[in-house]
């Protein structure tokens, strides 16, 4: 019997989405599910959750939650991990919060920026401590990441572990669906080729019925009226000449050139809402309640096999029927030739029972690679932080990171990551 373990479960309706895949899966069907979070109640929740949904697809998954998250790792095959590390309150609202004394702002800041490094600093000591556990208790498992910020967790985990890892994102599957419907362009028969880093990765070629659909992109993109909710990536495609994966509102951050306080008409001018991730989590309380009502008290949930990558690769490794799946995975051996090797890039990567087989793509465009470039001397110094436990790299990512240092002097830079290390101090000892 399969055993898949999940860290995090009290995320109810992410783990319903994978766990249910699995559940649909008839290759999956019968696993031992075993549920780990922190946060008793919502884990329970989940529990009672998974239970109904489990009897209402046949009952053949044994569906455990567990206090103890080595006793959910033993002897598991698969580990599906999906964390957050600190709070709503205070933690995540620091990582908004201290910066704008320094007048900097964000949107998201789960991936870049300083809330980023902060995130990826948590987020990569919890991880390293899971994947130790594993190396005693399940040695052989393959530990899937969809935690944020990928690139610099899935690279903590890779260079700081012996485990078997790959980092899972959704914005490859829904990139070029999303690009066609936002401009009234049909989806049917349509291919395309995408790799670069996560949330940065690259719309390189898209087709439809072999015919280059990058012309009419292009033209409808120019003559779309604004508002909407696009406009960054849309500047990014003019300027840079192809489409990035994620969404215009993370996208705004990676980048020097849209949130800047010396020009606040910008945000009008490209429809940027920053403080974004601190405008959902005010509303988390009404979001719990109808997770309760739709999913946790719900007797007759129900289930279709979603998007998510993780019931595909579990599928493919049992059965060795291959899957192409996008990975994070290191770019050992220049999986992308112009970009660093010890970075952790998102290529199409092929699954089956031999394992994640990351394919290689040749060179990025070089305006693409440079923009890549910026992001990833980031994640690289925050990579090296973790591993290294110095302070002095924290403050190199810091610099290092566009944004930030687009707004903010050196000293500031420094200033500022004291005050948010003060603020993470309890899951960030080393460094205080």
């Amino acid at each position: 019997m399969t055993k898949i373990a999940f860290i995090g479960a009290g995320s109810t309706i992410f783990s319903k989405n994978v766990l249910g895949d699995c559940m649909t899966t008839p290759a999956l069907a019968d696993a031992e599910i075993a549920l780990h979070d922190i946060d008793h109640e919502k884990l329970f929740n989940s529990e009672k959750m998974l239970k109904n949904l489990s009897r209402n697809l046949g009952g053949r998954a044994q569906v455990t939650a567990y206090t103890d998250r080595r006793e959910a790792l033993r002897g598991a095959d698969y580990v599906i991990n999906a964390i957050s590390v600190g709070q709503y309150e205070p933690t995540i609202k620091s990582d908004f919060e201290i910066p704008h004394k320094y007048g900097l702002k964000q949107t998201v800041a789960d991936t870049l920026g300083v809330g980023g490094i902060l995130r990826g600093l948590r987020a990569a000591y919890a991880m390293l401590e899971f994947t130790r556990d594993m190396e005693e208790l399940c040695p052989n498992a393959w530990f899937l990441n969809y935690t944020n910020p990928m690139a610099i967790v899935t690279g903590a985990v890779l260079r700081g572990s012996k485990i078997k890892s790959v980092g899972l994102c959704h914005s490859v599957q829904v990139c070029a669906k999303e690009l066609l419907e936002g401009l009234d362009l049909p989806t049917d028969n349509v291919r395309y080729r995408i790799a670069g880093i996560n949330h940065q990765a690259w719309l390189l070629e898209i087709t439809r019925n072999g015919e280059d659909m990058y012309p009419e992109i292009r033209r409808r993109a120019a003559e779309r009226p604004a508002p909407h909710d696009d406009m960054v990536r849309y500047e990014i495609m003019k300027s840079f000449g192809f489409y990035v994966t994620e969404s215009s509102m993370h996208s705004a951050e990676y980048m020097p050139y849209f949130i800047k306080s010396g020009q606040p008409e910008l945000l009008e001018q490209y429809n940027i809402t920053t403080d974004w991730y601190l405008t959902w989590g005010d509303s988390k309380a009404e979001y719990w309640q109808e997770v309760m009502d739709s999913l946790v008290n719900n007797p007759d949930v129900s289930h279709s096999r979603t998007h998510e990558y993780a019931s595909y690769i579990i599928e493919a490794m049992e059965t060795d029927v291959s899957f192409k799946i996008a990975g994070n995975v290191l770019n050992t051996g220049g999986l992308i030739g112009n970009l660093p090797q010890d970075a952790v890039v998102e290529v199409p990567c092929l699954v089956d029972s031999q394992g994640v087989t990351p394919c290689k793509v040749e060179d990025l465009p070089p305006q693409c690679a440079g923009l890549n470039r910026t992001n990833v001397n980031m994640q690289l110094l925050a990579v090296e932080a973790i591993l290294t436990r110095k302070r002095e790299h924290i403050y190199h990512a810091a610099m290092l990171d566009p944004h930030t240092a687009a707004e903010l002097s050196l000293d500031q830079i420094r200033s500022l990551i004291d005050e948010m290390l003060e603020a993470s101090a309890e899951f960030l000892p080393e460094f205080i």
